[in-house]
Formats: C-alpha cells, structure tokens, sequence
C-alpha cells in the first residue's frame, strides 16, 4: 500500500517561496508518476504538476508554469514541489499523489493514492 505525506506548507506573503515536500513509502517507484494537486473549499482539485519516477518527465498547469518546479530525490523517495513567486490565488490545499503509469498524468481521478493534504496560504 502507497502511503504519502505532505509537508512544507503555511503561510507566506505573496512573491515568497515555500517548498512542498511528498515523502512516499510502500513501493517500488520506479515505474510511478507523482502529482501534485490542489484544492479550494467547495472547488474541484486541480493539477499543478507532475512527474515520471523513472525518466523524471515533467508536467506543470499553465497557471504555475515559470514558477513552480517539481522533483524528486529517488534515494529519500520523496518528491518536491517548489513554489516561487507565489500570489494569493495559488492559495489552497495542497495535495500529492502517485499511481502506477496513469494514463493522464494530469488528471486527479487517474490517480489512486492520495495524501492527508498541506495548507498554502498567500497573503496579499
């Protein structure tokens, strides 16, 4: 069983930085994509970024294009998330998520192994 967890968010004014953290135990990753994703209340969780375990291909939602960057350390098998220049409306809960090959990488139903979730708040 794939066990996630989240950490690194909190509050930061807007233009900061905050890094995400998703450490990932339970499997063999190697052949995974990791996602992160995120949500406001009573919104639908949207794409952020993703990335492939083994070829490190990576994917971002054009909102967060040229600000956010997404890794992973294959060692700690972790995947980060790194938030630059960050603005109010990037303000959400935000998820990581991994699956076996998806066939969409950057849709959340294609996923089944979710976090507990981490709070960005921006201030403006």
């Amino acid at each position: 069983q794939v066990q996630l967890v989240e950490s690194g968010g909190g509050l930061v004014q807007a233009g900061g930085s905050l890094r995400l953290s998703c450490a990932a135990s339970g499997r063999t990753f190697s052949s995974y994509a990791m996602g992160w994703f995120r949500q406001d209340p009573g919104k639908e969780r949207k794409f952020v970024a993703a990335i492939t375990w083994s070829r490190g291909t990576t994917y971002y939602a054009d909102s967060v294009k040229g600000r956010f960057t997404i890794s992973r350390d294959n060692a700690k098998n972790t995947v980060y998330l790194q938030m630059n220049s960050l603005k109010p409306e990037d303000t959400a809960v935000y998820y990581c998520a991994a699956e076996r090959s998806p066939r969409r990488v950057t849709i959340d139903r294609d996923y089944d192994s979710w976090g507990q979730g981490t709070q960005v708040t921006v201030s403006s």
